[in-house]
Parts: C-alpha cells; structure tokens; sequence
C-alpha cells in the first residue's frame, strides 16, 4: 500500500513527503509555496491529508492555530525505501517537540529557504525544494587549551544556481544563521568568528608529498559567505541588533584575522518580502552600504 502510494502518477505527494523528510517541520502554506505555488491552500492540504491518511505524515496543532506537519515513522521508512537525495535517516519529529521550542526557528529557516526558491522561480535561476540542508555540522578540532574537538553546526547551508548572461551558470552557496532574538549579540558575534576558526582549519592532505589542506575545500568549491537573518522582534529592535553585531564582528580577532570570511546580515522580514535580490543585507566588509544577498546593489 505505502510502495504504490509513493508511485502515484502526478508524485507530488512523494515530492511533498520528502519536503518534511528533509524539512522537518513545514506549516501548510510552507508546503504550498514549495511544491504547487500555482494551486490554492485547499488543494495543498488535501494533498497532505492524503498523506495523513496514509499514515505517512502528521500534523501538530501549533499556537494561533496554525498546522505543522511532519514525518510519521511510517513516512520515514517509505522515504527510505525510494530513490532519495539524502543517504541518511529522516528525523521523526514526535508532537510534543514539533509544538515544542524547536517550531518557530525550524518555520523561520525554512522561510529563509522559501524566499530563494521564490526568487529563482521569477529569475529562471535554479534553487529548488531541497536546496537547504538543515544543521549542517562541520568539524572545528579542539579549541586553544582543550581535548575535546568541537563542531559548528551551520542552522543550514543552501545551494543557488544563477543563469548568466549566454546561458553559463554560477552557483552561490551561503551557511544560513538564524536568530530569532534569543542570543545575545555577544554571543552572535562569537558564533560568527568561529566560521573563521573553520576556514583555517588544516587537514593532512592524504597525499605524501602534499601538505595539510583547508577542511573547508574538501567540502564546498568555494567557502560560503555566512549569513545570518534575524527575526524575533520588532524592526526597530532588528536594525540596532544588526549593527551591534556587525560591530562586535569588526573587533573579533578570529574575523580579522580571517578577511575572507565575508558575513552578511538581513532581516527576515526583509528577506521574506522583498527577496534575496533586493538591497536588504549589511556587510561586515562594508555595515554602511545596503545590498543584495550577492554584495551587489540589488534589484
């Protein structure tokens, strides 16, 4: 029943039910803006009640209403029993935690997500549902003084694909930081340096007559620009955080000392409603100039 199910002729019940695989959490109009923008909210719920009666995926009553969907265990063994893009597990997000403190910040980084998959669908660029990768976790070794190895772990890194000029390609990948108020900008500010921290991270090569090379090269073609979308609080409150950080930014050793780590900073808002390619971001390079998510003066 589940095999024949997942096989259906139009498939965007599986395109949808690997979403929450990958996804975790997605409201229902998260769910309609991903995979059938052009249909109304009805027929994406219906879509997910199919899958809810399937036994495939569930749905959390989250405050103001609203529904959260998610993986049911039986959901994750169908995903796991097709074709997929990921090669590990889906996380099975049980109720009380899709309800619980991990709902807004899980929404609002796969907002973040939304924004660049609707920005690519109004430019031909290519940035589709599963272009985000949640809690990315990369390898930072022992910290000065210490044993124990530590990870930054990235709240996502996304992958966007831009159509040049004469059919040629770029693509733009970006470690994907999300606030929603809840850390000090301090704390921030120190969680950005340790993307520097990783960049100079050295790994032996493997090759006896090469030496140590970044552990950021044998992962990405190029290192990522960080950015980090704050959320949370009122715009007023938004925009003297975003400056505050970026000043800190300026006085972290590890950043200085790393100037090609380049961080970015946009509010959600901002990204949600006028788009990546708007002039919406700071730059630690440049904290008094606006632009667009690529450093350039936006559209």
């Amino acid at each position: 029943m589940t095999r024949r199910f997942i096989v259906e002729p139009e498939r965007t019940a599986a395109a949808i039910l690997e979403s929450l695989g990958q996804h975790r959490l997605l409201l229902t109009r998260q769910v309609r803006d991903l995979h059938v923008p052009g249909r109304s909210r009805q027929w994406a719920s219906s879509r997910l009640d199919r899958l809810r009666s399937a036994g495939l995926a569930a749905a959390t009553r989250a405050p103001g209403g609203r529904l959260l969907w998610h993986l049911t265990e039986r959901g994750a063994d169908a995903l796991d029993a097709i074709p997929s893009r990921a090669e590990t597990r889906r996380k099975v997000i049980p109720p009380e935690q899709a309800a619980g403190p991990l709902l807004e910040h899980t929404v609002a980084v796969n907002d973040v997500g939304i924004a660049f998959v609707r920005a690519a669908r109004a430019r031909s660029d290519e940035c589709g549902p599963f272009a985000w990768i949640h809690e990315v976790a990369h390898p930072l070794g022992p910290p000065p003084g210490r044993r124990m190895p530590e990870q930054l772990i990235s709240d996502a890194v996304l992958t966007y694909q831009l159509a040049e000029v004469g059919g040629s390609t770029s693509i733009a990948y970006r470690f994907i930081e999300l606030d929603r108020s809840t850390r000090s900008a301090p704390d921030l500010a120190q969680r950005l340096g340790r993307y520097a921290r990783f960049y100079r991270r050295t790994v032996p090569s493997g090759n006896s007559e090469g030496g140590p090379v970044a552990l950021w090269s044998l992962l990405y073609p190029v290192f990522p620009t960080v950015l980090l979308v704050l959320g949370g609080a009122s715009r007023d409150r938004l925009e003297s955080r975003r400056r505050i950080v970026l000043a800190l930014c300026a006085q972290n050793p590890d950043l200085a000392e790393t100037p090609e780590v380049e961080v970015s900073i946009c509010l959600l808002e901002d990204l949600a409603e006028r788009g990546p390619f708007a002039p919406i971001c700071r730059t630690l390079a440049d904290p008094q100039k606006p632009v667009d998510w690529l450093g350039e003066g936006g559209q």
